[in-house]
Formats: C-alpha cells, sequence, structure tokens
C-alpha cells in the first residue's frame, strides 16, 4: 500500500514531515484529505509522555484509514517553568500567537532562558502490526521578545544553540537541519529500509 497517513489535521506540521522523510523515499499523505466525509478520527491525547500521545494518535488513525499511519507528539520544556509546558504545550492556549504571549508573561524578568523542544515520533505499520519509535531533541533558550515571520508554534522565541536569532527568524532550511522533528525523522528513516511503507 503505497504511502503512510500523517495521522494529524496540523497542516504545518505535516508539511514538514513531508519534507523531512521524502529524502528517505517515505510518501506521507495528509490525514485529512483521507478522512473525507467520515471526518477525522477522535483521539484523547492523555498520555504523560510524547511517546504514548504519538501512539495513540497513530493508532487510531491507521483503524480508522486501514493504512499505515505515522504520528507526532511534540512540545516545547522550559527550565525555568520545571520543564513545563511539555506535553501540554499545544494546550495553554488556543493559537500559535496567543502559546507565544503565554510564553512570554511566564518568562518576564527570567535569567534562566534555558529550553528545548522534544518530538516523538510513531509509525505503525499496519500490514506487518509493528512499531517504530524515534525521539529527537533540539536545546536552545528561549528569546526575550518574539521575533520572525516563519515557523509555527514557538518558533518566535526559541534561539537554538548556537545560533543568536530564533527558528522563526533563520527559516525552514536552518530548522529542517537541527529541529526536534527533524532528529527523530533521521531516527526513523535509518529504522525503515525493507519496512513496505517505504517506496
Amino acid at each position: 500500500m503505497p504511502g503512510i497517513v500523517f495521522a494529524s489535521g496540523n497542516r504545518d506540521k505535516y508539511l514538514e514531515m513531508r519534507s523531512l522523510l521524502a529524502p528517505m523515499g517515505v510518501e506521507l499523505l495528509f490525514g485529512p484529505d483521507l478522512a473525507g466525509s467520515a471526518g477525522l478520527p477522535a483521539v484523547e491525547e492523555d498520555r504523560d509522555t510524547y511517546a504514548g500521545n504519538a501512539i495513540v494518535k497513530a493508532l487510531a488513525w491507521a483503524m480508522a484509514l486501514g493504512r499505515s499511519a505515522l504520528a507526532d507528539d511534540s512540545g516545547l520544556e522550559v527550565r525555568a517553568l520545571g520543564w513545563g509546558p511539555g506535553v501540554m504545550s499545544a494546550r495553554v492556549a488556543p493559537d500559535d500567537r496567543a502559546r507565544v504571549e503565554w510564553l512570554l508573561e511566564r518568562m518576564r524578568g527570567a535569567v534562566e532562558r534555558e529550553a528545548r523542544f522534544v518530538a516523538a515520533l510513531a509509525l505503525y505499520d499496519i500490514d506487518r502490526g509493528r512499531w517504530f519509535l524515534a525521539e529527537g531533541f533540539c536545546y536552545g533558550r528561549i528569546a526575550p521578545a518574539s521575533s520572525g515571520r516563519y515557523g509555527f508554534g514557538y518558533d518566535p522565541l526559541f534561539i537554538p544553540r548556537g545560533y543568536d536569532e530564533t527558528l522563526a527568524v533563520l527559516g525552514p532550511e536552518v530548522k529542517s537541519r537541527l529541529s526536534h522533528r527533524s532528529v527523530a525523522a533521521g531516527a526513523l528513516g535509518r529504522m525503515l529500509p525493507g519496512c513496505c511503507v517505504v517506496k
């Protein structure tokens, strides 16, 4: 069965993952395009780990569409916030702009600004009943103000280690080399030769 489903309604994440996995021979399909009138599977992301949430999503989409599915769960962890918001990163506010404002408010005056992005990928190969799991990290710090027009999520506030600008300023070429999803995708790609979902 050609292609695997990306188990998410987030098109930004889909486009990023598609570009990361394409060089590895993986054809990634946007889940909502295949769901049609059936709608998106109802998935409750109630696990306390990124991998747990990714597994729940991948399995739900695979069962709903009868195809192999890949899911991502990711978040931002900030030392000054006790390594939060973590798995709650997308749920602290209703949209990206509000989430950036939420973080800026909590980081106002903070001296300790160390942070890291974390991503977990879970791929369920439905034909063989096999799981492939990978995790990636991107280390850096939180900027004092939002800047940049590229990316999404917390990118306008995250300065990766070794750089002086946020991911939203650095742009997609740099992000594709060092992001948490890039690291996780590279690890996943090394597991897949011979898997039925790879061309």
